[in-house]
């Protein structure tokens, strides 16, 4: 059964210190019986040995101390787009009435720029530099929180039933003769209305040969 990365800790933590006291003879044994436990491979589990629980003086100020069950967290790339650019997309999208991402980023620069001319935008120079560079999925990914906000909610749960189709006739493809000389088929459509509810049906003739 394989050790979780917990269990695996614990075992570290209770192996580290005497792998690190051992002469080399017995840190061959104590790596082996860790390799065996913990299902590490060797090069790592000796790694670990060396460092689980050491403390390194790395100035007066600041003390290191290493643990094999923690994750270092890598600093995350900084965000080309801030909300700065984001404020001044949804208005642009917005004036031009919710165009799609691929119509609206080949004209976003010449947009942006007549608007500023005009008064009806103030924005950055760093931030009309970054929009008249933007791809459309990048518009896509900005504007998906925006458009959340447009969506329709709720869908209706009615569901069709057997009784009308039963009683409609059907035709298939097959059945369909459009090279019969005089063929004709004409669809009308009737509504009738009772109190603010109108209902429409279509109904479909199609004339004796």
């Amino acid at each position: 059964m394989r050790l979780t990365m917990k269990e695996r800790r614990r075992i570290a933590e209770a192996t580290a210190g005497r792998y690190r006291r051992a002469q080399k003879k017995e840190k061959t044994a104590i790596l082996n019986e860790f390799v065996e436990l913990s299902g590490f491979a060797r090069s790592y589990a000796a790694l670990v040995l060396r460092n689980h629980g050491r403390v390194v003086q790395v100035n007066p100020q600041l003390r290191v101390r290493g643990d094999v069950g923690k994750k270092l967290r890598r600093p995350g790339r900084r965000p080309d787009y801030d909300e700065s650019v984001v404020k001044v997309l949804i208005k642009v999208w917005r004036i031009m009435d919710y165009v799609c991402s691929k119509r609206l980023a080949p004209v976003l620069a010449e947009i942006v720029e007549r608007l500023q001319r005009r008064g009806e935008l103030k924005s950055a120079p760093e931030v009309i530099k970054k929009l008249s560079r933007i791809s459309a999925a990048t518009i896509d990914r900005l504007l998906r929180g925006e458009r959340k906000k447009y969506q329709l909610k709720g869908r209706a749960h009615t569901r069709p039933g057997t009784l009308l189709k039963h009683q409609i006739p059907l035709r298939t493809f097959s059945e369909w003769d459009e090279q019969q000389p005089g063929f004709l088929e004409i669809e009308t459509w009737w509504a009738m209305t009772v109190g603010s509810l109108t209902a429409c049906t279509p109904s479909r003739l199609t004339p004796p040969m």
